[in-house]
């Protein structure tokens, strides 16, 4: 990779380069006189060019606080309805789109799956933007929400290109100092074909600092069943942790959603934060909870308290759609006389983040109190054991070992996705509630509070196959 000297003697002569035969092997800089034509051609451009060190000049613009309106109402919960993450958000984006302040900034991109995230109404109400408008008929024109595309539409449909998708999001993710205008870039995406198919261009949108967000969509290993390898989301959390200025989020209710979509929009583009944002959803219906103000703190975050006990004997956590597997997992240990404290955990990520935080701000600054990180404070005091349980890989939840002081067992979604209902899939995983409670119980007896009795109880009752094979293996 170097030059010769031979080398270096022929660019000297070719280029006219003043430089004796004595000095070449030292490669010494050319400094040329303030008078002389080369000096002052170098001062001219560098001027026209801006300076001397490359620098971005743009007007920070502050947007103004999005309507509280729009979020409160899904932070209320759906009452008898049953919704999937991924409607509750798009009914959410939908809505802010007609805000009249920030609306119009709003670019919703997605590649191919318009109708499956059930956001075909915005064919109508924004249209699909064309540079040459609509030049055939669409196969759906009999629909009432056929693909209209336009001139003047919002919305980009870039078919099946991930990478031309993820292209244009960053685009617009920074033209707030390419064009002085910022923008509010949202890419919906089936969260497998996310990250994993273009991690690199997410590790370029970071470098760029980009601000906008990612909707991973039908996420998590089980949630999207009969879809098999091909769809069966595991990791996609694991990869975005990577990014140091990607900030992710696993909600299992919309409540949590509101609360989160409405911060990340004041961070990034009220108080112009560069980072940008990683929301998975989910397309399982159930019922969603409402969401207390005063835990809206903590969701951001990265935990709360969903459901108190007056003495719990095992805190369970859980994230996404198997927070609903940990409700289910906790009622059954009530058949046996167990309770249990549970947590709702959206972000594993950040709570690992702010446990390294912590961890060197007390190696920096030692005193005789060290302070502690935000999971410990919540779980100081006692050593009951913990359990975690997500869609996603172990790797997830064990991110925060450290910061428990307690035994703490995880159940993760390693290996391969494959084709089967949902119930079968978290059972197959050792996710689903009736895992969860066995693992609740294992702990307890581990721990010595729970007899050996009483263990084989819970085991016969709910059941165990000791031979099942790893599902890692499978």
């Amino acid at each position: 990779k170097k030059l010769t000297a031979e080398n270096i003697q022929a660019f000297r002569d070719k280029f006219d380069i003043p430089i004796d035969n004595n000095d070449l092997e030292e490669l010494p800089y050319i400094k040329f006189e303030k008078d002389s034509p080369e000096y002052k051609y170098l001062i001219e451009t560098r001027q026209k060019l801006g300076g001397f060190l490359p620098i971005r000049k743009f007007d920070e613009q502050p947007l103004n606080e999005p309507s509280s309106e729009i979020f409160n109402k899904y932070k209320l919960g759906s009452e008898e309805k049953k919704l999937s993450t991924t409607m509750v958000f798009v009914r959410m984006m939908t809505d802010l789109i007609k805000d009249k302040s920030m609306g119009y900034r709003l670019v919703p991109i997605v590649p191919d799956e318009a109708r499956t995230f059930g956001m075909e109404g915005l064919f109508r109400q924004i249209g699909i933007y064309s540079a040459e408008g609509q030049k055939y008929e669409p196969e759906d024109a009999d629909q009432v929400m056929w693909y209209k595309e336009s001139k003047e539409g919002v919305m980009l449909e870039e078919g099946i290109t991930e990478a031309g998708a993820f292209s244009a999001w960053i685009a617009l993710a920074t033209a707030y100092y390419n064009y002085n205008f910022p923008m509010i870039p949202i890419y919906l995406f089936y969260s497998m074909f996310g990250f994993q198919r273009i991690m690199d261009l997410a590790w370029a949108a970071g470098d760029a600092q980009a601000r906008g967000f990612l909707i991973g969509a039908t996420s998590g290993r089980t949630t999207l069943n009969g879809e098999g390898l091909q769809h069966q989301d595991g990791h996609s959390h694991m990869m975005s942790a990577l990014i140091p200025n990607c900030v992710s989020y696993d909600p299992a209710f919309g409540s949590e959603l509101a609360v989160i979509f409405k911060h990340g929009i004041s961070e990034m583009f009220v108080h112009n934060k560069n980072c940008f944002y990683y929301i998975t959803v989910m397309n399982e219906n159930y019922h969603h909870p409402s969401i207390n103000p005063e835990q809206e703190e903590d969701v951001i975050k990265g935990m709360y308290l969903f459901k108190s006990s007056k003495k719990p004997q095992v805190r369970l956590l859980g994230a996404g759609s198997i927070m609903n597997e940990v409700i289910r997992a906790g009622e059954l240990l009530e058949r046996f006389d167990l309770d249990s404290e549970l947590w709702s955990v959206t972000s594993f990520n950040l709570l690992r983040k702010d446990g390294m935080e912590i961890e060197r701000k007390n190696l920096l600054m030692p005193r005789d109190k060290t302070i502690p990180s935000f999971v410990e404070s919540k779980f100081q005091g006692a050593t009951i054991p913990v359990i975690a349980a997500t869609d996603y890989v172990r790797g997830y939840a064990e991110q925060i070992r450290p910061w428990i002081k307690s035994p703490y067992l995880t159940l993760g979604t390693d290996g391969y996705g494959r084709s089967d209902a949902r119930e079968k899939l978290r059972e197959f995983f050792e996710v689903d509630a009736v895992s969860i409670a066995k693992a609740a119980a294992f702990s307890l007896f581990k721990d010595g509070n729970l007899p050996k009795e009483k263990l084989d109880n819970i085991y016969k009752e709910l059941g165990n196959n000791p031979e099942k094979p790893n599902p890692w293996e499978v």
